[in-house]
């Protein structure tokens, strides 16, 4: 069974989800590829403590990872993207290009920039650290001004304001 909750980040309102108590999502207000609201189940607050405390302690600067466990509906191509992403470290970016390499299909950029695109854990997986061939921002979810303000506030070029 679902259960969500909303919390407030420095990003805007971020909708947490959960399947049968394993954080299966997180998306930003206006989100592309955001599920409909009713798909969510019913509301728990109590349910996403730990979920909460990591994601204060990433937009404090007090933590560089997430260790929460994950439960991902996608495709095997889908989720192997998802957790190449995860393994982008913190402050860094990749090119599609580049992670279509390290996954071993170097011509599937686009299918991996697809995949990006559907990661259903934003922030968590790292979907926001992924640029263009140019180094460019590219197409993110949450909106390029998003992407813009996670990428500088994980190379201290910003801080975690309001959004």
């Amino acid at each position: 069974m679902k259960r969500h909750t909303v919390i407030d980040s420095p990003y805007g309102p971020l909708t947490l989800v959960a399947e049968d108590g394993v954080l299966c999502g997180l998306y930003m207000t206006e989100q592309r590829h955001r599920p409909p609201e009713e798909s969510f189940g019913p509301r728990d607050a109590v349910l996403f403590g730990e979920t909460e405390s990591q994601l204060e302690a990433y937009f404090a600067g007090e933590s560089k990872e997430f260790t929460l466990p994950l439960r991902l509906h996608g495709t095997p191509f889908q989720r192997t993207v998802w957790e190449a992403l995860r393994q982008i470290p913190y402050g860094e970016t990749r090119t599609y290009g580049e992670l279509a390499e390290a996954l071993g299909s170097p011509t599937a950029s686009r299918a991996v920039g697809l995949a990006n695109g559907r990661n259903p854990v934003g922030i968590i997986i790292p979907c926001h650290r992924v640029v263009g061939a140019n180094g460019g921002l590219t197409g993110y979810g949450g909106g390029l001004e998003r992407k813009r303000r996670l990428l500088d506030f994980e190379s201290g070029r910003g801080v975690a304001a309001l959004f």
